[in-house]
């Protein structure tokens, strides 16, 4: 038992929590994690921290933890890894190793036997512990060396007498870096092209940008423009409902796509059906496409209204081709209707959980006068794997499917995409984003609600840009629930993400090392950093990234300490490098030998100012008439840093040879942005050995507003602007051509001839 005073007791729980005991933030100010903070996050954690007592116990209960279990959850190893053990724990009388035996077998994902070892007798105790009055032992036994790269379950039986005890071990082999493609590791430049696919305007589109406009778009960029890398926002499942559920980094699942991409006229069932092709002639529906087709923001209600109609539509088309019989016994017929049913198979459980969720959803807005988050439904369909929600699939198997569906339509589109990037033959191809966390009130905290800290959120702490920090309300992974289930749901969600193109970006790829957790209901200011297992979530990813054959960048903005970046490099993850930020201890801009050329060069973000709208200082204006500036002194400077930031700029661009001929280096004598000089800003970055570098269509084109203003909800359209010309006018647009041919002839420094 442990002995101590309370703080102490508290202090060392945290300790071994990997709660840490300080920080500095931004500005280089040290912040000291107070008790308060602790308790609290060690209370979402699932720690009764209430008294000395319980702190003695809890502590106790993580010490003879390992010893409950005969082998450890997980071992992640490197490929070509030295000799290895693992270890097997089991209660033994004193004098009973002599007549132990130990047998075990390791099969690989096929479930085929790769290797049998045992053991004993006269097996080497190597620790020897009481626990509640029995003897525990702790071998050490060898593993196979050489294994191939994978997943591997080691099972193994240790048997004195009759009396027999069980184990099991997952081993994963991890290669010892993320997948980067060939030409890219010897120096080839890739650039490409970055958009919100809900910005693109088209012809035939239904009012938002879709997945048959991605591929149109994968085409041009490909053939026409000699891209090999199209940038997107999160394809993520949202609800698509304002003003909190638009953000594609606040959805409702990471695991599955949003229907608002489905093109519908890409289904054969919307087109054989009478109904939906009814409902599309007429007047009414003809006019509100329309209408939301000619919008300049997005109405994600209504073009996701719409389309759920049709997909209903066509979905009872889809059973009446291509299944016979009823429920529960309806069987497809058809190769189309075989293609969903082995969709639904290979994506299991949480695809069948995702579905059950929306019906849950659809079922409690019926019922409830007011609506309910899934925290206040009924007892017994608050966890996902309960009785009473086997019953209710089963009664509702038609609907379940229909969700189910839905997914597989938004993937079968999603990859010929992908296929028109390899036609093409696209270096990468698509880049789609992992947001950090889902919204705690949707699908994906209800079906991974046990590997998630729903007691705490993610966030930031306080800087110059938030004094109180910043509260992002997404439950953070609970890093120890993690480990001890293999990290299945980690793993589960780089699968879903990495099949989605030829490169992923994580978004805050700090949390692979740490998160700021924030204990609900205080603010951020009351948070602190938590630890993660990062070398095991590096070799995890390094191994998924290589299986998918996809690129890992990294978004390390912000304060990162020199070992992550030093880490990340070592894992060949890209650094995101934004030039807005990439500036020298006095304010003027890095060189662009200074960028690592392991790294992705962009100018911009979809949290920052175009730059179009960065140069004429909109962004400053528009803060000011959200009142988002303490007076009008505090904007009179922010302007005033603004000038001297645009003739840093200039000089830069200067510097290197790439101001535009007849532009001076003053930014009075530069009074806006021209197509030249945005030309000569990618053409600044494309000097640079970044292995990427990419254009938002934003600031080719001109736009002047941002996508997204942090630290508005509703005050600004956040996530809803579309862009100003449609994609068969981008295809014409001399600006986006010129840009382009300017940035693909400049190679890296390290391969110039």
């Amino acid at each position: 038992m442990y002995d101590g005073t309370e703080q102490d007791l508290l202090r060392l729980l945290a300790s071994r929590a990997g709660i840490s005991p300080e920080y500095h933030d931004i500005a280089g100010t040290l912040h000291v994690t107070s008790d308060d903070t602790r308790r609290a996050i060690l209370s979402a954690m699932g720690f009764d921290v209430a008294s000395c007592e319980s702190l003695a116990q809890a502590l106790t209960g993580w010490d003879e933890a390992p010893w409950q279990q005969a082998c450890d959850p997980i071992l992640i190893l490197q490929h070509g890894y030295g000799p290895t053990q693992w270890a097997f724990r089991l209660a033994l009388e004193e004098g009973e190793e002599l007549q132990l035996t130990v047998a075990w077998h390791l099969t690989d994902e096929k479930g085929m036997v790769v290797h049998r070892g045992e053991g004993g007798p006269r097996l080497v105790t190597q620790e020897v512990r009481w626990l509640a009055g029995r003897r525990m032992v702790r071998l050490e036994l060898p593993l196979v060396p050489d294994l191939a790269l994978g997943y591997y379950d080691l099972s193994v039986v240790g048997t004195v007498g009759k009396i027999a005890t069980k184990g099991a071990l997952r081993i994963i082999v991890a290669p010892a870096h993320c997948y980067v493609p060939d030409g890219m590791a010897h120096g080839e430049r890739v650039w490409g092209l970055a958009v919100q696919l809900y910005a693109l305007r088209s012809r035939t589109n239904w009012g938002v940008g879709d997945f048959t406009d991605l591929a149109r778009l994968v085409e041009w960029a490909g053939k026409e423009l000699g891209a090999g890398i199209i940038g997107l926002n999160p394809l993520h499942a949202l609800k698509n409902s304002r003003p909190h559920h638009l953000s594609p980094y606040s959805p409702t699942s990471r695991l599955f796509l949003n229907e608002l991409y489905i093109d519908l006229d890409r289904l054969p069932e919307y087109h054989a059906s009478p109904e939906a092709q009814r409902l599309r002639q007429s007047p009414e529906f003809q006019r509100n496409l329309e209408q939301a087709r000619t919008a300049d923001l997005v109405d994600s209600e209504s073009v996701v209204k719409a389309k759920r109609t049709m997909l209903d539509l066509a979905y009872r088309q889809f059973l009446k081709e291509n299944y016979t019989g009823t429920e529960p016994s309806l069987q497809p017929t058809s190769a189309r209707g075989w293609l969903l049913e082995r969709f639904i198979r290979d994506e299991g459980e949480s695809l069948e959980r995702f579905a059950l969720f929306q019906v849950l959803e659809e079922e409690r807005r019926l019922i409830e006068l007011s609506p309910k988050l899934w925290p206040e439904w009924p007892a017994q369909y608050q966890n996902p794997g309960s009785p009473a929600l086997r019953e209710f699939a089963r009664r509702h198997r038609k609907r379940v499917r229909f969700f189910q569906y839905v997914q597989w339509v938004a993937a079968d589109q999603l990859r010929a995409a992908n296929a028109r990037a390899a036609q093409v033959h696209m270096t990468v191809g698509l880049y789609p984003d992992l947001a950090l966390g889902s919204d705690r009130n949707g699908a994906e905290a209800w079906m991974l609600q046990d590997a998630l800290a729903l007691g705490a959120d993610c966030g930031a702490p306080p800087d110059a840009f938030a004094p109180q920090g910043q509260n992002w309300g997404f439950a953070p992974f609970h890093p120890l629930r993690l480990k001890a289930t293999g990290y299945r749901s980690f793993i589960e969600l780089l699968r879903k993400t990495l099949r989605q193109g030829g490169a992923i970006r994580i978004d805050h790829v700090m949390m692979l090392f740490r998160l700021f957790w924030v204990p609900r209901g205080l603010t951020a200011a009351a948070g602190a950093y938590v630890q993660y297992p990062a070398e095991d979530l590096l070799r995890i990813l390094a191994l998924e990234s290589t299986r998918a054959q996809t690129l890992v960048i990294g978004e390390d903005l912000g304060t990162v300490p020199d070992y992550v970046r030093e880490q990340l490099a070592r894992y060949k993850i890209l650094s995101y490098r934004v030039f807005y930020f990439e500036r020298n201890w006095d304010g003027s801009c890095k060189p662009p030998s200074a960028y690592p050329d392991q790294s992705l060069a962009v100018v911009t973000t979809h949290d920052l100012p175009t730059l179009t709208g960065y140069w004429i200082g909109e962004d400053i204006r528009l803060r000011a008439r959200l009142g988002m500036y303490g007076d009008e002194q505090a904007v009179q400077q922010a302007l005033e840093e603004r000038a001297r930031d645009k003739n840093r700029i200039l000089a830069a661009l200067h510097g290197e040879g790439v101001l535009p001929p007849g532009v001076g280096d003053q930014q009075e004598y530069v009074p806006a942005m021209t197509p030249d000089l945005c030309r000569a800003i990618h053409m600044y970055l494309a000097k640079s050995p970044a292995w990427v570098v990419m254009a938002n269509l934003d600031d080719v084109i001109g736009e002047v507003t941002q996508m997204n203003l942090p630290g508005t909800v509703d005050a600004y359209p956040n996530w809803s602007r579309k862009l100003s010309l449609s994609l068969e006018d981008l295809q014409q647009d001399e600006r986006v051509q010129s840009l382009a041919a300017a940035v693909r002839t400049l190679r890296p420094p390290a391969t110039a001839s």
